[in-house]
């Protein structure tokens, strides 16, 4: 590991990954952290219960389809949702640094008010902290949530097997393209929004239509390329995707060829991985499509027996490259 912490330890890819491991794991070491899923789940009287927390960095405060309250609403709703659980309760805590606009602040606090009324989620705890001048980049939110889970929900990978399906609720990409575009650096002419979005009504839906979702992973920093490796790393399965069936945007896959970026690692925040049965695919494709969030969902590739372990892209033009977990930064401060 490097000797000091750089911006690519924060963007979920395989210095992320580094860190946890031989960091956080090592000092915090319990069953429910091990796991490293999404949300911690764990039984209390006699109920199962999903707890997770993440905090929001993003830069700027304001981007096209979304803001810093919204997004930090709605990963929190969607770490919940994806292993599971219906969403209860939220916490918001303010790192707010000195001179920001009380009317930027106002705005963003009702914009985090809405999103959790739409989602049917309460904030009900909180706290503030106000540091100096140059300390804090304007605003940065930390979020926890709390989420139940029913007797019978399952989502762990062991279940896996080859042939089950791949399945994606939307174009990707659209997070870091909008964020990217709206910062002073750059000036695209773009119509791209980000996709951020609560999604537990989406996901309710297909839990409550169908038995067949096996996992469920929501493809945040990193992007579908880091989410899909981190779902296949030391399991006796691999992971086969197919280009020419994933979802993107004109704008977005343009603007990354500009920049030379990989939109397969580009940040989502309101995209969620399902791998499910084959035998239940198009069905759950049909209850996606009836949801506003999910209808250019689609799907995008399999389970396969070998090589284990390793994620595979099927291009366009025929041929075949191994997807590698994001090693360094794309772009900083988009989540």
């Amino acid at each position: 590991m490097k000797e000091k912490i750089l911006l690519a330890h924060g963007s979920g890819g395989k210095l992320s990954h580094d860190l946890i491991r031989e960091v956080f794991l090592p000092a915090f070491d319990n069953k429910f952290l091990r796991e490293l899923t999404d949300s911690a789940v764990f039984n209390r009287q006699g109920s199962r219960w999903a707890f997770t927390t993440d905090s929001y960095v993003i830069r700027p405060l304001f981007f096209p389809g979304g803001d810093i309250g919204k997004l930090a609403v709605s990963g929190t709703i969607n770490d919940l949702a994806v292993v599971g659980a219906k969403p209860i309760f939220l916490s918001c805590s303010l790192i707010i640094e000195e001179g920001l606009s009380l009317s930027t602040l106002k705005r963003v606090i009702s914009s985090m008010r809405q999103t959790a009324d739409d989602a049917g989620v309460e904030i009900i705890t909180g706290d503030t902290k106000v540091v100096e001048h140059g300390s804090a980049d304007g605003l940065f939110i930390n979020t926890s949530g709390i989420g139940l889970l029913s007797a019978k929900s399952e989502n762990s990978s062991p279940r896996i097997k080859a042939g089950d399906k791949i399945i994606i609720n939307g174009s990707i990409g659209d997070h870091s393209i909008a964020t990217l575009s709206w910062r002073e650096e750059f000036d695209f002419r773009t119509q791209v929004k980000s996709d951020c979005a609560p999604l537990n009504d989406l996901i309710g839906k297909v839990l409550s239509q169908s038995s067949g979702v096996k996992l469920m992973r929501d493809p945040t920093r990193g992007g579908v390329a880091t989410i899909l490796n981190e779902i296949a790393m030391e399991q006796e399965f691999g992971i086969e995707i197919w280009e020419e069936r994933i979802p993107f945007k004109q704008e977005t896959i343009a603007i990354s060829e500009m920049l030379g970026l990989d939109p397969l690692y580009l940040a989502n925040e309101g995209k969620v991985i399902f791998i499910v049965e084959d035998e239940e695919a198009k069905k759950i494709i049909k209850v996606l499509r009836s949801h506003p969030l999910g209808k250019q969902s689609e799907i995008i590739g399999r389970v396969i027996l070998e090589p284990r372990g390793k994620v595979y892209l099927k291009t366009c033009i025929g041929t075949t490259r191994v997807l590698d977990m994001l090693s360094g930064d794309q772009l900083p401060r988009i989540c």
